[in-house]
């Protein structure tokens, strides 16, 4: 785990410099396991994150701003009551935990002092967020609730005592000695990295494993000069002697507080933790949001196309059926010839088939039927073929559309943020897929889509449709004829208008790109997107949300950069 004990440290010292004798002004829990807290301090206000989430527990100062529910959480609501305009004294690690106290100094209800602590636990599935209150130590209430019957040992429930998680003999690896490393480790039993992840507090298996290759060949000396080395650059970091990296192998991103010499992969640097927190997270936080919001939306779209594609299959056999209608029509005309060597009860005849050189055809019968009513079956059959072709084939180019529109909307969903989710279901109740209840309290009058807005490198403005919705307001209605319009050929994708009649080759690169990011396409290498004035893009009668035709097209052919598409984000 990167965001480990050591990270924490240096993440402490962060905070602290923001955060420490700073105010909370304001208070928001945007996601079920998310606060942010607005803290002023030297006329400056910053934003501190602080998650419990299973996968993405951290805490940060950030520049994100989610969506707040119109309704806030009761833990929120407990929240502002205990520490809206209370100062915050100070923001201390525990040390060698991934555990942060906040000590702070509030008025209760008649003007008097009250003090609390808020724990921040940063451990994967166990973390939590805490409010304790100081004097008598007792929960007032958590962000998760863990019961006698989960946790013996704690209870994380309002009212219950606040109990720290569980001491270790781990030694504290700022204050041991060369001579107690080498006690606790056993060379000849080797995984040395593991070891150091059993006997050391704070460590990780990461940091372990920079310090094993630190050591190169292993022998007593070179480790335990390697464990100083490593110890050193943490204690290095307070002093900002190293900057906070990232990097990538095999499609797995990192990060950690300092550069770590066992990781062979390209490095980007950022100016803080924070910083490097923000980029790491937003995109797979915003990812884990929205499926929060959507898990029912994808498994409905999975569902229909599986259906649709299902329904494809046995049109299409149906189709490869009706190529046997004049099989069909040859073999009742060929009964009509032959009815004077037909009896009722034969299961077969065979006869020469004057259309094919007279060579020998068998034809079954139907033993119970007449010579006569056995070739008007098969006249039959070929009748209700040759109807059939015609509406199948209507039926096989339906399906493929709604194929075309479900995945269309299945690709909206994965670059959707929490706020497009809604349109989208919207937007399915208004097809038919399900019935969509508006949520109590929330008759608002009906509001316009708002596609998202983007500044070319040279300033000219570019909007993006999230979803169906916002697609055809921005191309049918917002945008001007003679303003430029941009789509990934030949897939599914947002509509990209530049908001200019005369955009520079740059502008139009970019909006290229950005219709090629927000399309089924945004891994591929070298993606075509077609680009046209608006007024050669139009929406057929009947057509579903989001579909339109267009043409004097050119095709421009881009490569999608994530970086360059969230710098160009207003």
């Amino acid at each position: 785990m990167a965001f480990d004990a050591m990270f924490l440290k240096a993440m402490t010292e962060e905070l602290a410099e923001h955060g420490e004798s700073g105010r909370i002004m304001k208070i928001h829990q945007p996601f079920s396991h998310e606060l942010v807290l607005y803290i002023r301090k030297n006329r400056e206000n910053k934003r501190l994150l602080i998650s419990s989430h299973p996968s993405y527990a951290r805490i940060q100062w950030t520049d994100d701003i989610p969506e707040n529910p119109a309704t806030p959480p009761m833990f929120c609501m407990l929240l502002r009551k205990y520490l809206e305009g209370a100062i915050i004294e100070s923001i201390t690690q525990l040390p060698n935990e991934r555990i942060l106290q906040f000590s702070i100094r509030g008025k209760d209800d008649i003007g008097e002092n009250r003090f609390c602590d808020l724990f921040v636990e940063i451990m994967g599935r166990h973390s939590n967020i805490t409010l304790v209150d100081r004097a008598k130590n007792v929960i007032v209430d958590c962000i998760k609730h863990v019961s006698p019957a989960q946790n013996s040992y704690r209870t994380l429930l309002p009212g219950a005592t606040y109990v720290l998680p569980p001491a270790t003999d781990k030694l504290h690896p700022f204050e041991v000695t060369s001579e107690q490393i080498l006690d606790r480790l056993d060379f000849p039993a080797g995984r040395i990295d593991k070891q150091l992840v059993q006997n050391f507090a704070g460590f990780s298996p990461l940091l372990a494993r920079e310090i094993v290759f630190r050591a190169g060949n292993l022998t007593a000396d070179s480790l335990v000069a390697a464990f100083f080395e490593v110890i050193g650059l943490v204690n290095d970091h307070l002093g900002s002697a190293a900057v906070p990296n990232e990097w990538r192998i095999q499609n797995k991103e990192d990060y950690y507080f300092f550069p770590l010499r066992h990781v062979d992969a390209e490095i980007t640097e950022f100016a803080n933790l924070s910083t490097l927190l923000d980029h790491f997270y937003i995109g797979k936080a915003r990812r884990d949001r929205v499926h929060q919001f959507a898990h029912d939306l994808e498994k409905l779209l999975s569902n229909e196309l599986a259906r649709s594609r299902l329904k494809i299959e046995k049109l299409e056999n149906t189709l490869l059926e009706t190529e046997k209608a004049d099989v069909y029509r040859i073999q009742g005309e060929l009964l009509t010839a032959n009815l004077h060597l037909m009896e009722r009860g034969m299961e077969e005849i065979t006869v020469e088939n004057f259309y094919d050189d007279m060579k020998k055809m068998t034809i079954p019968l139907d033993t119970r039927k007449t010579p006569s009513a056995n070739a008007q079956s098969y006249f039959s059959r070929y009748q209700k073929l040759r109807n059939a072709v015609e509406v199948v084939k209507e039926q096989i180019a339906l399906t493929k559309e709604e194929i075309a529109y479900l995945e269309s909307v299945e690709s909206q969903l994965e670059t959707s943020g929490p706020q497009d989710v809604e349109e989208i279901r919207q937007e399915l109740a208004e097809q038919g897929y399900l019935r969509y209840k508006q949520k109590k309290g929330s008759r608002k009058k009906a509001t316009l889509p708002t596609p998202e807005k983007y500044t070319s490198s040279t300033g000219l403005t570019i909007l993006v449709g999230k979803n169906n919705k916002q697609n055809d307001y921005l191309t049918n209605k917002l945008a001007r004829n003679n303003e430029y319009w941009f789509h990934v050929k030949d897939l599914p994708g947002s509509h990209v208008v530049i908001q200019s009649s005369t955009p520079d080759d740059a502008s139009i690169t970019e909006a290229a790109m950005i219709a090629a990011y927000y399309s089924k396409a945004r891994l591929s290498a070298t993606v075509p997107v077609d680009g046209t004035l608006v007024k050669h893009v139009k929406k057929p009668n009947g057509a579903k949300p989001g579909y339109v035709i267009y043409d004097n097209q050119t095709t421009y052919f881009v490569t999608p950069d994530e970086k360059l598409v969230l710098a160009l984000k207003n």
